[in-house]
């Protein structure tokens, strides 16, 4: 398991878009060749927005952000771990952090759509599953 002396979560409001691209590919959001410029607005304007940074490089291997309008909800998104990193503690570590923050503002109610098999991860964390609703989205799939 990683600690304070291996990785830092970070909030930031801006990184190196390369770095985050890289993640969202290791995520699997992200098609090869499509425009990053809107990589430092997303960041910039993110509720919160933390990457995991290894601490001997200086290099992000994790990240999650955000969307809240400061007052009522929450929705935390694109959480994702490098693959080298995953199952160590660093995703634990980015949801504590954003859980956290959003706290601090006086933002309770926080929300998460999980990939199909990650409830034995959030579940733990304090999250429950929301029973009879069905998450959309608007457009094809």
């Amino acid at each position: 398991m990683v600690d304070e002396e291996t990785v830092e979560i970070k909030v930031v409001d801006t990184w190196s878009i390369e770095e985050i691209v890289s993640l969202y590919q290791e995520g699997n959001w992200w098609e090869q060749g499509s425009d990053t410029s809107f990589i430092p607005k997303l960041i910039k304007q993110s509720f919160v927005f933390v990457v995991a940074v290894d601490i001997s490089s200086g290099k992000a291997i994790g990240m999650g952000r955000v969307l809240s309008d400061g007052v009522s909800d929450a929705y935390i998104q694109d959480v994702v771990v490098s693959k080298k990193w995953r199952g160590h503690g660093v995703g634990r570590l980015i949801i504590e952090k954003l859980v956290s923050y959003c706290l601090s503002q006086n933002v309770s109610w926080i929300a998460l759509i999980s990939e199909p098999g990650q409830e034995g991860f959030y579940i733990p964390l304090g999250f429950t599953e929301m029973k009879r609703h069905t998450p959309f989205k608007y457009g094809t799939v």
